[in-house]
């Protein structure tokens, strides 16, 4: 049995982090703890949106998701799905939901993208249900508050941005 190496990536205190189940975090400290006998190393990453600290063994970052903001060109490719077709699979809502959940949750801004792509409404959010509405704006927040740091800009500045991007999309397909 092969085992794989775990990639070693570097986060550095005071940088910004994406940690798939809560968005971005910034990171606050890096220690070293004496956990159950043994040295641990973790990393702290603070959610001031979320009021919430969390601490993740160095070791496992990798495996939790805990990543490094998206490049320029990886945020461009999510803007581009934006830009496309809205893609409204005729299953019922429950399964979509959580597949919409599952999308945002991965911490992808690709397949965030595409949620919000397919929960926006051009006219108004009054067509959409409650469930619809709180994922669609859990899903434009955390593409936002990503894209805001990549670009260096206002969390306002960078919904507004995905919001204009929306406002000129293709109309909605159904599959």
């Amino acid at each position: 049995m092969v085992k794989k190496a775990a990639s070693k990536i570097t986060f550095n205190s005071g940088e910004y982090v994406v940690y798939p189940a809560q968005g971005v975090g910034k990171v606050s400290d890096i220690y070293t703890q004496k956990i159950a006998g043994s040295d641990m190393e973790l990393i702290v990453v603070n959610f001031d949106r979320d009021k919430m600290t969390l601490r993740v063994p160095l070791a496992k970052a990798g495996l939790n998701g805990l990543r490094k903001i998206s490049e320029n060109s990886v945020m461009d490719s999510a803007l581009e799905i934006l830009k496309g077709k809205a893609k409204v699979k005729k299953v019922m809502w429950s399964r979509r939901a959580q597949e919409y959940e599952n999308k945002i949750n991965s911490g992808n801004p690709s397949a965030i993208a595409e949620v919000i792509r397919d929960l926006h409404r051009r006219e108004n959010l009054a067509d959409q249900s409650y469930s619809e509405r709180q994922i669609y704006e859990h899903a434009l927040d955390r593409l936002s508050s990503e894209y805001a740091v990549c670009n260096n800009i206002s969390n306002e500045e960078a919904t507004k941005k995905l919001l204009d991007i929306l406002a000129a999309a293709a109309p909605i397909a159904q599959n």
